[in-house]
């Protein structure tokens, strides 16, 4: 077992949140306002009439070109040797502006040759984080670097992909994951859907990073249930950010 712990523990469990890049799309610089309605005019509802630019409060966040990261969480498994106990340990990274937030993720990239696990990861976090960290002028760490590289010399792992086993056309949600594997909710007070609304209208900045970092934990519990582990086992979850704040 400890051995299987050993593996586990170079896996970086992670999940972004994102917002639009400004709170009205008044507020784009031109050229993006001129992006944005050629983008809109494919995303609009068939058959209905919006005025220009109001989808984009609702809708950019979820593209990178319009939206930026506001909030990365990460978690990995240490194996505590003495006790012979497993510790969750969890962090975010939540500044106040874009570019300290994704500056503290790429250096913790940096500091170990991660494996980088996310739910949808491969469509959405992994992308989305490569193209912001270039967009702030960042260099981007060696695990999101997927040029010139084989498939297998990826250390990407996906929780939906591993689910879909090969049904390339069926996508899952992590809470119905959750659901099946009778793991406790992370929508305790918010989803993915309201996080420009707690962002821009509310300053709930605190309420995204705890959302975001019960994500990660529901995601890694999705994992070890992939794994076949019993679900009474005991982990100890450390929020490594009340140590930072304490």
């Amino acid at each position: 077992m400890s051995a299987f712990f050993n593996g586990l523990e170079n896996i970086l469990f992670l999940d972004i949140e994102t917002a639009s890049l400004e709170s009205e799309f008044s507020l784009l610089p031109d050229r993006l306002k001129s992006e944005w309605l050629k983008k809109e005019i494919h995303i609009k509802p068939k058959e209905e009439e919006i005025e220009a630019g109001s989808l984009f409060f609702q809708r950019a966040g979820i593209y990178a070109e319009f939206g930026k990261v506001i909030c990365i969480g990460v978690g990995y498994f240490h194996f505590m040797e003495e006790s012979g106990k497993l510790e969750f340990r969890t962090k975010s990274f939540c500044a106040e502006n874009e570019y300290d937030t994704l500056e503290g993720f790429v250096q913790l990239l940096e500091k170990k040759s991660w494996i980088l696990c996310a739910h949808n990861g491969k469509e959405f976090d992994f992308p989305y984080l490569s193209r912001r960290i270039l967009v702030n002028r960042l260099p981007l760490p060696e695990p999101l670097q997927i040029s010139g590289k084989k498939p297998w010399e990826l250390r990407h792992l996906d929780t939906l992909e591993l689910w879909k086993f090969g049904d390339y056309k069926h996508y899952t949600r992590l809470e119905l994951l959750a659901a099946i594997f009778d793991i406790p909710t992370s929508k305790e007070s918010i989803d993915g859907s309201q996080v420009n609304e707690a962002y821009y209208l509310q300053g709930n900045l605190q309420g995204i990073r705890e959302y975001c970092l019960r994500d990660v934990w529901v995601t890694a519990q999705v994992y070890l249930a992939f794994q076949g582990l019993p679900p009474d086992m005991e982990v100890q979850v450390i929020n490594k950010d009340a140590e930072t704040s304490g």
